[in-house]
């Protein structure tokens, strides 16, 4: 169990990076096949995690 917050806060940023790469991938195949819902679904999707990357990483940096 981790219980140092600054740890959990930096597993929580890169799980975050990984999954924000892998939507990316989605919101290009989905671009290619001209899936107009799926692609504004992922772009706000994607929107808000960068926010909460944002966050967590000014967090970080501030500790």
């Amino acid at each position: 169990m981790i219980t140092d917050g600054v740890k959990v806060v930096g597993s929580i940023l890169e799980a975050f990076k990984a999954i924000l790469i892998k939507q990316r991938e989605l919101l290009l195949l989905s671009a290619e096949q001209d899936d107009e819902e799926t692609n504004s679904l992922m772009s706000d999707y994607i929107k808000q995690q960068e926010k909460s990357v944002w966050m967590y990483s000014s967090y970080l940096n501030n500790n």
